[in-house]
């Protein structure tokens, strides 16, 4: 069987949220969590797997992924992206994995299916490096993206791809325009990219040996450098989960997982 590692990278200087991953969450019955409790809680719901790691440069996020029960490997404050920060802690694993699993901290309500949907894509399709997840959208995330949007905060992430399931490219911009008129009917047209990446090593290496690249740094998208590298990203359809898998971006996102996570009974 092959061996799989799911990596939580997690840093405290978000400009966005700063310290996101201690941001304390509410669940059903008002018991808070720190965000990157969450995350590892999911990862620990995805079957096949070998180890959970969370990745960080930061003493105190360290000592409270220590306190719950977490692996922690420290990496580089040098780390520019969660995908680098995956590759340093591939150095330091005695054994190689056949595949290392990135499960952004920031995404508690990633549903394990999707990680799991990942996997079997890259392990079923000979010769692809690197795959990742999305879903069609719903109205109400449509709407929350399009929110986003004109408010000019970046929210979450869209993809479009080819005929293969290949992803063409990731955008912060909501890809792709849909007519106002027809937002109701082709909602399911526009794809959330879900934060979850499943690399095979060497591909990871390739990455994190390159530069930073001129889409990757415009976007602020780190998947990016895999493709200007001509690294095919696979992407794994997954159905709408009957939840919206909101990621925590900013203050204001966490009332609405919280209420997710109520709905679902997360405690």
């Amino acid at each position: 069987m092959a061996e799989r590692v799911i990596v939580i990278p997690a840093r405290l200087g978000s400009t966005r949220f700063p310290a996101k991953p201690l941001a304390p969450l509410r669940g059903a019955g008002g018991q808070p969590r720190p965000l990157i409790e969450r995350t590892w809680r999911t990862a620990l719901a995805v079957p096949g797997i070998a180890r959970v790691i969370v990745a960080t440069d930061d003493a105190g996020i360290a000592d409270v992924a220590r306190g719950f029960g977490a692996e922690v490997a420290m990496t580089s404050r040098d780390c520019r992206n969660g995908t680098e920060r995956c590759a340093a802690v591939l150095e330091t694993l005695a054994r190689e994995p056949d595949l290392v699993i990135n499960l952004q901290g920031d995404a508690p309500l990633t549903p394990y299916h999707a990680v799991s949907a990942v996997i079997t894509r890259i392990e079923h399709t000979p010769g692809l490096a690197v795959a990742t997840p999305a879903t069609p959208c719903t109205p109400s995330m449509l709407g929350a993206l399009l929110a986003d949007q004109a408010a000019g905060r970046a929210g979450g992430t869209t993809v479009v791809c080819d005929a293969q399931a290949q992803a063409l490219y990731f955008s912060k911009r909501v890809i792709p325009f849909v007519a106002t008129d027809r937002l109701a009917d082709e909602a399911h047209q526009v794809h959330l990219h879900m934060g979850v990446y499943a690399y095979r090593p060497a591909a990871l290496r390739r990455y994190a040996a390159a530069a930073p690249s001129r889409l990757e740094r415009l976007e602020g998208l780190e998947q990016l450098r895999f493709s200007d590298l001509g690294i095919t990203i696979g992407v794994a359809a997954c159905p709408a989960p009957a939840w919206d898998p909101i990621e925590c971006n900013h203050p204001a996102d966490v009332p609405q997982i919280e209420r997710v996570l109520a709905e679902l009974g997360i405690a």
